[in-house]
């Protein structure tokens, strides 16, 4: 074929090949193998620093903290000046030790002083549920809404247990008296210290297992766990379980008269030994447990932990020591923001009669409450204060859980506060 009709021929042959050899490249195309983009280099995942006060926090454990509690009420109110008191002293002495805790005891006496008129030496006179909506309550306190009736038990007739009231039977009487303490030397400035206290007696006839059971036993469990062998910290912690508290403090103003003046001395000089460490701050533990609220119209306060419920954090604003103590209280709250498990802290400026008092104007004093003491335990937020009721099976594990957080709150900040390092 030649001319027009061959050019046609060619053209007619050539539009059929083209699209077979693009389909025949397509598939070739697919058929090859793909090379992969290089993948990015793995990422080896940093580590995160353990954080050694979690880990010592971790290790409170509420059976513990509730087995503790339960060890003291075996010697009913702990009343000071009685045999139960005094077994009750060497019951914690010998648990301090078998933590590897040191101990040491002070030693006083105690004479009743005279009745004077009025609410009584602690002005603890109890107040009706009918006195207005706002009052003063004590530490400069103001007391809100409707309270209840509060003040001591004195009738053995009001405690049904049989072999409680017969525990508790035995009256105090005048004379020597001892508290005991215990102290985790600081590896690096030993000749500084925080104290950490509770009082361990208790009034009303029932097993003091709240007031102040709750807060012996978080000393205690502090004592225990800052005394393991593997924690290690800068400055000296002195875990100290007061006597007399109930009688006007007069175990930890027995402890400050005797031992204020012996701050930072090294004896025997060049020993490197310092029996009376320099105070950095003193926090208190006093009733731990209970907090369900304020008491209705009626007087009577809910069988249930509220919902609401919190750790009490409170200084004392009039103190010489206001400013250094707000600020251990607000280290405190933030150790518990931090490490707390379950109830959160409040931070209050009218800390009142506990053992913190005789220390406020010396050092940065704290006391943890289950409730502001004058504003809330002043008013009648708790029933079984220094009565029959304050026993251990009141309480329920919502009531031990409070107390355990609080242990943790003193913990956590007790840690920052004296550089503790867990040993490798």
């Amino acid at each position: 074929m030649t001319g027009a009709a061959g050019a046609r021929d060619r053209i007619f042959r050539m539009s059929n090949v083209v699209p077979f050899l693009l389909a025949g490249s397509l598939t070739l195309a697919q058929a090859a193998p793909q090379t992969p983009p290089a993948a990015a280099p793995a990422q080896t995942p940093v580590p995160q620093p353990e954080d050694p006060i979690q880990t010592l926090v971790g290790r409170l454990d509420l059976e513990k903290y509730k087995a503790t509690i339960k060890g003291l009420t075996q010697f009913g109110d702990r009343r000071q000046g009685t045999d139960r008191n005094r077994a009750a002293v060497d019951w914690i002495e010998a648990q301090l030790e078998s933590y590897g805790c040191p101990t040491e005891r002070i030693k006083y006496e105690y004479v009743t002083a005279p009745r004077t008129t009025g609410t009584g030496q602690r002005g603890r006179g109890g107040r009706g549920g009918n006195q207005g909506n706002k009052r003063p309550g004590q530490g400069g306190s103001t007391i809100f809404g409707p309270g209840a009736r509060t003040g001591v038990n004195n009738d053995p007739a009001l405690q049904p247990d049989e072999k409680l009231r017969a525990l508790n039977t035995q009256p105090a009487t005048d004379g020597p008296r001892e508290e005991v303490f215990c102290t985790k030397v600081g590896s690096k400035t030993p000749a500084e210290m925080y104290i950490i206290g509770a009082h361990m007696d208790g009034i009303g006839w029932g097993e003091a297992a709240n007031d102040d059971g709750s807060g012996t036993a978080i000393v205690m469990e502090l004592a225990r766990i800052f005394s393991s062998p593997d924690v290690q910290t800068d400055r000296t912690i002195r875990f100290a379980l007061w006597n007399n508290e109930e009688t006007g403090l007069n175990g930890a103003r027995a402890y400050v008269q005797q031992r204020q003046a012996l701050q930072g001395q090294e004896n025997p000089a060049g020993s490197g030994k310092f029996p009376e460490p320099k105070w950095l701050g003193m926090i208190q533990h006093d009733m731990m447990m209970f907090d369900h609220g304020m008491p209705g119209p009626d007087g009577k306060v809910s069988p249930q932990q509220r919902r609401e419920a919190d750790v009490n954090i409170e200084f004392q604003s009039a103190s010489k020591m206001s400013a250094e103590a707000q600020k251990l209280a607000w280290t405190l709250k933030a150790a518990n923001e931090k490490y707390a498990t379950d109830y959160p802290a409040a931070v209050g400026p009218h800390m009142t009669n506990t053992d913190s008092t005789p220390f406020e104007d010396l050092v940065p004093s704290i006391s943890l409450r289950e409730n502001e003491r004058g504003a809330q335990i002043g008013g009648g937020w708790d029933p079984h204060w220094h009565q029959p009721t304050d026993v251990y099976a009141t309480f329920s594990d919502a009531d031990f859980t409070l107390g355990l957080n609080a242990a943790q709150t003193t913990l956590g900040a007790l840690a920052q506060l004296t550089g503790m390092t867990l040993k490798k």
